[in-house]
């Protein structure tokens, strides 16, 4: 079993400033990090493997100095790693991102074995767009498994599996054919530590780095900037609130009476609250008289 992790070296969000003129984030002197969801994916690929056997590939886009991440990744205990690095995916959003990423997963394919399962993260900490897994899944044709809590059961011999997925109002479970991507939740599982074999290993290792053309990618305006329709029209750091936290006396009065307290309250600061509430709470009744 070959599974391929995709991760992400971003900057360090509690560390970010933004620019009060240009309203651009400001990376210089910030430090760089795995993206942390992007660790939880690779956490379960490194579990899948421990218990079924196979390798773990670690592909990163991005600047020659990703291969820190890299290596990171590498002393966790992942197998291998690969860099795909070119001056044309500089300014890359995530359309053009998942068809680098896309191109370079045929091309480990290739040279390393299909992957069974492709992991990312649910999505990353400087975009918060969630875009990149789903948009490489249907560049490849994989079966999509996103926002997965959980893999329940996994049958290298049948090629399926089963997941827990945390959607609006409940948790589905899910099956599906292999090959597939997972999007991993945060919360999911706890990164493990590295062995000293490990950190060694990693520090010795060969990354596989591969340019646009190395990769196979023949249409260069797809990639970077002129693959990127997104338009960024403005970043800014979001202002303090003036408002100050109100202290409510709840001494000597019950549960019901601390309830109908805060409530009364919060709707005092927010009347529009309780005129939707109780539109919402009259929709629903009469939902459910209908279908009754």
């Amino acid at each position: 079993m070959h599974i391929v992790v995709c991760v992400k070296q971003v900057p360090d969000s509690a560390q970010i400033r933004v620019h009060p003129v240009t309203n651009t984030i400001m990376r210089q002197g910030v430090p760089t990090i795995i993206n942390p969801y992007d660790l939880f994916a690779l956490e379960e690929a490194l579990r899948l493997r421990d218990r079924h056997g196979g390798e773990v590939t670690v592909l990163t886009m991005g600047p020659p100095m990703a291969e820190d991440s890299l290596r990171k990744a590498l002393t966790f205990g992942a197998d291998r790693a690969v860099l795909l690095t070119d001056r044309f995916f500089a300014g890359s959003d995530t359309l053009a991102t998942s068809f680098a990423l896309a191109s370079a997963l045929k091309k480990i394919g290739e040279e390393f074995g299909e992957p069974t399962i492709v992991f990312t993260g649910k999505q990353t900490i400087d975009g918060d767009t969630a875009q990149v897994g789903p948009g490489i899944a249907k560049r490849l044709k994989l079966n999509q498994l996103t926002y997965i809590s959980r893999i329940s059961e996994l049958d290298p011999e049948t090629g399926s599996i089963t997941v827990e997925r945390r959607a609006e109002g409940g948790l589905q479970v899910l099956s599906t054919r292999l090959p597939a991507l997972i999007t991993m939740l945060e919360g999911s599982n706890e990164m493990r530590r590295g062995t000293l074999e490990d950190a060694l290993r990693a520090a010795r290792a060969e990354i596989v780095t591969w340019s646009a053309a190395d990769a196979g990618i023949e249409d260069l305006t797809r990639c970077g900037l002129r693959g990127s329709p997104t338009i960024v029209k403005k970043i800014f750091s979001p202002q303090p609130r003036s408002e100050k936290a109100e202290a409510i006396d709840t001494t000597d009065l019950s549960p019901d009476e601390i309830a109908r307290s805060l409530m009364g309250a919060l709707f005092e600061r927010k009347p529009d609250l309780e005129t939707d509430l109780l539109h919402f709470a009259a929709t629903q009744f009469d939902q459910e008289v209908g279908h009754g």
